[in-house]
C-alpha cells in the first residue's frame, strides 16, 4: 500500500538548519510530482515546495525561497527538504504529499500524506 513517512524534524535555534526526509513506499516516487507542506498551530496547511517527475520543475514558496532546497533520491525512493536560516515562522508540522497533478499544484483527493514531522525553531 502507499505510504509516506516523514522524519528529520526537531528543535533548532534561529539561524540553524534541518534536512527533512520523506520515505515513500508502494509507489515509485520518481514518476509523480510530490511536495512538502506545513501547518503551523492554528493555521491552515500550506505548500512549501514541490518537485516534478524527472526534476523538470521545482517550486519553492516565497516564504522559504532562498533558504530551502527540495530534492529526491530516486534509487532510495526518498524526498528531502533542506532548510537553512530557520526562523520562528518556520515552526510547523511538515508533511510530504503525493501525487500532485503537477508542480506547483494544490493537493487533490488522490494525494496521500505522511504523519508529519515537527519542526520547532526557538532560542
Amino acid at each position: 500500500q502507499v505510504q509516506l513517512v516523514e522524519s528529520g524534524g526537531g528543535l533548532v535555534q534561529p539561524g540553524g538548519s534541518l534536512k527533512l526526509a520523506c520515505a515513500a513506499s508502494g509507489f515509485t516516487l520518481a514518476d509523480y510530482a510530490i511536495g512538502w507542506f506545513r501547518q503551523a498551530p492554528g493555521k491552515a496547511r500550506v505548500g512549501v515546495a514541490c518537485i516534478s517527475p524527472n526534476d523538470g520543475n521545482i517550486y519553492i514558496s516565497s516564504s522559504v525561497r532562498g533558504r530551502a532546497t527540495i530534492s529526491r533520491d530516486n534509487a532510495k525512493n526518498m524526498l528531502y527538504l533542506q532548510m537553512d536560516s530557520l526562523n520562528a515562522e518556520d515552526t510547523a508540522v511538515y508533511y510530504c504529499g503525493a501525487p500532485l497533478p503537477r508542480c506547483p499544484s494544490p493537493p487533490t483527493s488522490n494525494t496521500k500524506w505522511g504523519q508529519g514531522t515537527q519542526v520547532t525553531v526557538s532560542s
